[in-house]
């Protein structure tokens, strides 16, 4: 039995043995180096043909292989397929980073577009904040019930009468109702700036004659008044002859009504 033991070690001593010797061939070490990382030498390719090409091992290694020698195998060589794959990695990276500048630039065309075209942006605008506020802020945030502040009470009796005061109140409303369409609907920056330039415009007519109109309004009560006082005392009014103009008959007006 132990005999048996004895032998049966040395076998497997003997096996562990062979199995750990290197195999040093060199036809196999030159095609490792060949198909791996080194030059697809021709002149490394073993068994060579010998005298006169007489060598039977090249014969019986080369002949059933005959354009072997010449087509680089390598997967890392010039043409290999490793080295395909590389280029065509390499290929596909640029193409997506080529896609991905115009996906870029065309987002942020779309976002200035957006910001360009959306009135939800237009009260950040920058022409609006340094001039057109200012100048339409007195309409924004117009108070009727303050538009006749300043006024004697006849003046303001005289503007409802007439109508003076509505006709302002809807002219300037529906120029508010404008502006704000403006500044709210999608348009572009251009378009914008110019319905503020025209509004503008419209809106400068109107407070220049709302003034005038309450100017008038001071000045046709001074006068009426003037005709009812001289009505009520009784002055007859000198008749003049030749042209008169309207400043002559105010100033005679006014000079009757000191009597």
């Amino acid at each position: 039995m132990k005999i048996i033991r004895i032998l049966i070690l040395l076998l497997l001593g003997c096996r562990f043995a062979f199995a750990q010797m290197v195999i040093n061939d060199e036809s196999i070490r030159y095609q490792q180096e060949r198909m791996v990382f080194k030059q697809w030498d021709k002149n490394k390719f073993t068994p060579k043909p010998g005298f006169l090409s007489l060598n039977p091992l090249y014969w019986l290694t080369w002949a059933w292989y005959p354009d072997y020698q010449k087509k680089d195998l390598r997967p890392l060589g010039p043409i290999g397929p490793q080295t395909q794959r590389l280029i065509f990695v390499a290929a596909m990276q640029n193409t997506e980073n080529t896609y991905k500048l115009q996906a870029d630039t065309l987002r942020n065309t779309a976002v200035t577009e957006a910001v360009n075209y959306s009135g939800i942006t237009s009260a950040a605008d920058p022409l609006w904040l340094l001039y057109y506020r200012h100048e339409f802020d007195p309409l924004i945030n117009q108070q009727d019930d303050e538009l006749l502040n300043g006024l004697t009470q006849k003046e303001k009796d005289y503007l409802n009468r007439s109508g003076v005061l509505s006709w302002y109140q809807e002219e300037s409303h529906a120029l508010n109702e404008r502006l704000d369409a403006a500044r709210n609907t999608t348009v572009d920056r251009g378009s914008r700036m110019l319905a503020y330039h025209r509004l503008l415009s419209e809106y400068r007519k109107l407070a220049a004659a709302w003034d005038t109109k309450k100017q008038n309004a001071r000045l046709y009560l001074s006068l009426a008044e003037s005709a009812d006082k001289v009505k009520g005392r009784g002055v007859p009014i000198e008749k003049n002859t030749g042209y008169r103009t309207d400043k002559q008959i105010a100033d005679d007006v006014l000079n009757k009504s000191k009597l």
